[in-house]
């Protein structure tokens, strides 16, 4: 077949998927995802006026597909999503995996979909680096055709790995930020990310991840200022002690342990501005994984309320 005839198709098909979500039409029914669970009341002038920005990690709802996924944070009045690799494209196409490796024809999809639950890819992760420009390179090229500013990730600590790491993110005009798992993971320590950070550019910092810090015997709030500058993002995850010391689950955030609401004050007082908290609950299922979600999207408007009240 003629080439032009290829690439003339896969526009058409394009625009078309594209011409849908104009109408709305790529939105699913969320009410067999979501239950009863009300839509919870957020400020959203609140949350513009303290500069940080809530989202969703999609391994929350891991149990779905991302298309699945996308409709209950449109229900929720979640803007911003962070992909995450392997979860299933749709339930339509549940051996499709959401990663770096989609097709131009699922790319368009996938932006339709975006468009229609007026949810923003904002970033990607966790997935890991490499360091080599052949193997990393079409990982930034795939997240600046969805539109993903942030990729986060967990590389080797090693200078000629950052090097090519930090090349790419500012050729692309990308973030890369270091996901801290709990110890004795790589990024753990706030200070192995400021380590492979200093003297290089601010497309590179930390995913925050402040439940992680918790279980690795941090405080959050202090490894937020030790982080002042580099926090690119953070994931939304609060815990509370649970079983044999040392363990602990997650929470709706703002009822646990990690001091939700004065994390968000040091990064208020830091003048930290489009910061997006990613909300990363990984218990509980169904109905009552909604609901919870639902109750951190509250307690985040209410606590950016409560810190801009008179401001």
């Amino acid at each position: 077949m003629n080439l032009r005839l290829i690439v003339a198709g896969l526009v058409m098909a394009a625009c078309s998927i594209l011409h849908a979500a104009d109408s709305k039409e790529l939105l699913g029914d969320p009410k067999p995802l979501v239950g009863a669970v009300p839509k919870p009341k957020l400020n959203q002038a609140a949350m513009d006026k303290l500069g940080l920005q809530l989202g969703c990690q999609a391994y929350t709802f891991r149990e779905m597909s991302l298309f699945e996924t996308i409709d209950v944070l449109h229900y929720l009045g979640i803007h911003n999503v962070e992909l995450f690799p392997n979860q299933a494209f749709s339930k339509e196409k549940p051996k499709v995996h959401t990663d770096h490796n989609m097709s131009p024809e699922l790319i368009a999809e996938l932006i339709a979909k975006l468009k229609a639950a007026d949810v923003k890819a904002v970033s990607y992760g966790v997935y890991k680096l490499d360091g080599v420009e052949a193997k990393d390179r079409p990982v930034f090229e795939w997240a600046r055709k969805v539109g993903i500013k942030t990729i986060v990730s967990e590389p080797k600590v090693d200078k000629g790995v950052f090097d090519v790491i930090e090349n790419l993110a500012k050729e692309y005009d990308i973030n890369v930020a270091m996901h801290d798992h709990p110890k004795p993971s790589t990024y753990w320590d706030p200070k192995t990310v400021l380590q492979v950070c200093e003297g290089r550019s601010k497309l590179l910092g930390s995913c925050a991840d402040v439940g992680h810090w918790v279980r690795s015997g941090l405080v959050p709030v202090e490894c937020i200022k030790m982080l002042k500058g580099r926090v690119i993002e953070g994931h939304l995850k609060d815990v509370k002690p649970a079983g044999a010391a040392g363990k602990f689950e997650d929470t709706i955030w703002g009822t646990g342990v990690a001091d939700a609401k004065g994390i968000m004050a040091e990064l208020q007082r830091q003048g930290a501005k489009g910061v997006i908290f990613n909300i990363e609950y990984e218990s509980s299922h169904g109905t009552e994984l909604v609901a919870n979600v639902a109750k951190c999207c509250e307690n985040f408007s209410k606590f950016a309320e409560e810190l801009t009240a008179g401001k």
